[in-house]
């Protein structure tokens, strides 16, 4: 299991990073659109567990509709494409939903991926956009490196669970790691490659980052246990499925863009 971890990190990192860094913006936007259609997928297939059958092809549709409002040149009318999602997805819910005690689990279920998939990601594509490939690059680290040193940290250290209701593996030992490794990170690049961001902003935004990165993780382990499925999907090998890879990044992303703005 850890070896096949570390075969399929070693693929497709590189993968990624000469997607960021050698080709055009656009490249990540579109990498950005297949990672919010794969794991909007396994979040809608998860929602079937519940015994709902949403129509998926409608809310990726919407999902990428408002992936591209957020981020995407020359698209910037997120508020109208939002309104109509709204719409959408009342109207839905009135041609296909009977009175019930379900239906607003069901409805939820339709709106879930735009604000916790496509939202995030389009944040994340945005931070390309508008600040560049190594303003993009920093948040990736940053997460990836906490995510690491949790991993192995509580492999190594672990003794205390950190919330054995929802992630029965993740421990207090592998967070703290994670802070130390994934905050420390965050700090050293920020001095390096964003010199504009101020030394005790970027110490309190890198630990924030990492906290958050941890709260996305457990978030989606609540939705994976609620489900009764062990991975999102098994899309990646080692790694589970699309949400599985980035729902550490889900919740990061927007923060981090937010803050980027502020500085800017």
């Amino acid at each position: 299991m850890l070896r096949t971890r570390i075969l399929s990190a070693l693929v497709l990192l590189p993968v990624l990073l000469g997607i960021i860094f050698y080709l055009p913006p656009a490249a990540t936007l579109a990498l950005c659109a297949i990672v919010i259609v794969l794991a909007g997928h396994e979040l809608l297939a998860m929602a079937s567990q519940e015994g709902d059958d949403p129509p998926r092809a409608l809310v990726l549709l919407m999902s990428v509709a408002v992936f591209v409002a957020f981020a995407w040149p020359g698209f910037p009318q997120l508020d109208l494409v939002l309104l109509s999602a709204c719409i959408v997805i009342g109207t839905i819910a009135l041609a296909t939903m009977p009175p019930g005690p379900d239906v607003v689990r069901r409805v939820s279920a339709l709106a879930l991926p735009l604000w916790y998939v496509a939202l995030p990601v389009g944040a994340i594509g945005a931070i390309r956009v508008r600040f560049g490939a190594v303003a993009l690059f920093v948040l990736l680290a940053t997460v990836i490196i906490s995510d690491a040193a949790q991993y192995f940290g509580g492999r190594a250290f672990g003794r205390s669970l950190l919330a054995p209701v929802v992630s029965p593996k993740k421990t207090r030992e592998g967070a703290y790691a994670g802070f130390i490794a994934g905050g420390g990170a965050f700090v050293w690049m920020a001095q390096a490659w964003l010199p504009q961001m101020p030394l005790a902003f970027a110490i309190v935004l890198g630990m924030t980052l990492v906290a958050l990165g941890i709260a996305g993780d457990l978030f989606e382990s609540l939705l994976k246990r609620s489900a009764g499925v062990k991975d999102s999907s098994g899309l990646i090998p080692g790694h589970g499925g699309m949400l599985d890879r980035v729902d550490s990044f889900l919740f990061a992303g927007p923060v981090y863009y937010i803050a980027l703005t502020w500085l800017a």
